[in-house]
C-alpha cells in the first residue's frame, strides 16, 4: 500500500475519529502521486450485512472529515478478496457500492498484497 504511517486521526470540528482496532484500521498511504487514506476492514463477523451497514457509515463520515481536514486525499476501503468474491460481488452489496460512491481496495491476506483497486 505505498508507504503506511501509524493509524491516522481525522479531526472535524469537536469530534476525533481514528481507527486501530487488531486488524480494523485507517492508515495513511500513498498510491503514485495520490494521496490517499485506507479503511481496512476485516469482515469476519457472521453478520456481513451488519457489518457492511457499519462500514459503510464509517466511510462516510471518515470521507466527510477528511474533505475538510486533506480535500486531496482519497478514501478506500480495504477488503479481503474472499469478502470481496463472495460478498461484495451480490447485487445489493454492488448497488450500494456504486451508490454512496464507495473506492475499494481488495486485498490477499495470505500473501499480503493488493490484488486490485476499484473506483
Amino acid at each position: 500500500m505505498g508507504d503506511s504511517h501509524d493509524p491516522f486521526p481525522v479531526d472535524y470540528g469537536d469530534v476525533q475519529m481514528q481507527i486501530d482496532l487488531g486488524a480494523e484500521r485507517l492508515l495513511a498511504a500513498q498510491r503514485d502521486s495520490e494521496k490517499i487514506a485506507v479503511e481496512v476492514k476485516s469482515f469476519t463477523n457472521p453478520f456481513a450485512i451488519s457489518e457492511f451497514h457499519t462500514a459503510v457509515g464509517q466511510y462516510l463520515n471518515y470521507r466527510r472529515a477528511l474533505r475538510s481536514q486533506e480535500p486531496a486525499r482519497i478514501l478506500y476501503l480495504a477488503v479481503p478478496n474472499q469478502t470481496y468474491e463472495e460478498f461484495f460481488r451480490l447485487r445489493f452489496i454492488e448497488e450500494g457500492i456504486k451508490e454512496y460512491q464507495l473506492y475499494l481496495v481488495v486485498y490477499d491476506v495470505e500473501n499480503r498484497r493488493i490484488v486490485r483497486w476499484i473506483r
